[in-house]
């Protein structure tokens, strides 16, 4: 059945690019309802805005959304694959500006969040959407695909010039926890020359060390260094699972990615979506369900340093 949180749960902290200090409470939601912002500082518009594919604007460095009257929030990619992830179908996002707080720049602080507020079963199945043929969309070297296959499985290569990211590949069913264990505690990351010509056009101005992990050529600048010898590519799988969260609902399917981001995602999508003989929506039974990212995850599944 479909899940929705038991009680609010409420995150504090600044965007990643604005650096404004924001309040976001995840409210529980009716069935059917899916995943929807509001945002609360908005007062002579429509302030509400789908979690949807077809509400994404183009963006080159995260993922936004906006609705018919230009009220847009931003970053959304890690809150999206946290609630994938946990198995939450249904929520009201409440959040008094236009980006989501970064946080610690991986998931797993909505998690704990989410472990605490506690999951609600509800009285209408889940809907997944299962892949029946391969998609797939190109820029220049980059390359997103999904494929028919029994379960979410998420393969991606990430290839860097910079000797402490390198060329990385990982990957990884997502059934049941794998997604909390293996993923959620993965930060984002950037070299420092990005970090430099972003804040130049005003960006990143909420980033740091303590929110991203920065690479300079062979070194990584944040203390503590990484949490996985191959965290980038993990926050790229990571990141893939937040943006295809914006179906609607689990895929049945295998993302593949190579140097693939939140455009080109969201450019599959909207491929995917466009053939309707690519896709089917189907009631998930409760074989099928055993095969979703977050069915039956608990605190056990955190990574250690969460």
């Amino acid at each position: 059945m479909q899940n929705t949180l038991k009680s609010p749960a409420a995150f504090t902290g600044v965007g990643l690019h604005g650096g404004a200090p924001v309040r976001m409470i995840v409210r529980p939601a009716p069935a059917d309802h899916g995943v929807w912002f509001r945002r609360t500082d908005v007062a002579d518009l429509d302030a509400l805005v789908p979690a949807r594919w077809d509400a994404v604007t183009p963006s080159r460095l995260c993922t936004v959304i906006e609705n018919a009257d230009g009220v847009s929030v931003s970053t959304i990619e890690h809150i999206m694959a946290a609630l994938a992830g946990f198995a939450i179908h249904n929520a009201l996002i409440e959040i008094d500006g236009p980006e989501v707080p970064i946080l610690d720049g991986s998931a797993v602080p909505f998690i704990q969040g989410f472990l605490a507020a506690g999951l609600e079963e509800q009285d209408l199945p889940v809907r997944a959407l299962r892949v029946l043929k391969s998609v797939e969309v190109r820029d220049g070297d980059a390359v997103a695909r999904l494929e028919p296959a029994e379960m979410l499985e998420i393969a991606f290569r990430i290839d860097f010039a910079d000797q402490a990211i390198g060329v990385q590949s990982r990957q990884l069913n997502m059934a049941n926890g794998a997604f909390v264990r293996e993923l959620s505690d993965s930060r984002t990351f950037c070299r420092q020359a990005d970090v430099d010509a972003m804040r130049a056009k005003g960006l990143a101005l909420g980033g740091s060390l303590e929110n991203a992990v920065v690479f300079d050529g062979d070194q990584v600048l944040s203390p503590g260094g990484l949490r996985h010898a191959d965290e980038p590519v993990r926050h790229k799988m990571l990141d893939a699972v937040g943006d295809l969260a914006l179906a609607g609902g689990p895929i049945l399917g295998r993302y593949v990615g190579e140097r693939a981001g939140h455009a080109l995602t969201n450019r599959l999508l909207r491929a995917l979506f466009a053939d309707p003989t690519a896709f089917e929506i189907v009631d998930c039974g409760p074989r099928t369900l055993g095969k979703l990212p977050g069915v039956g995850v608990h605190a056990g599944d955190l990574p250690a340093r969460g």
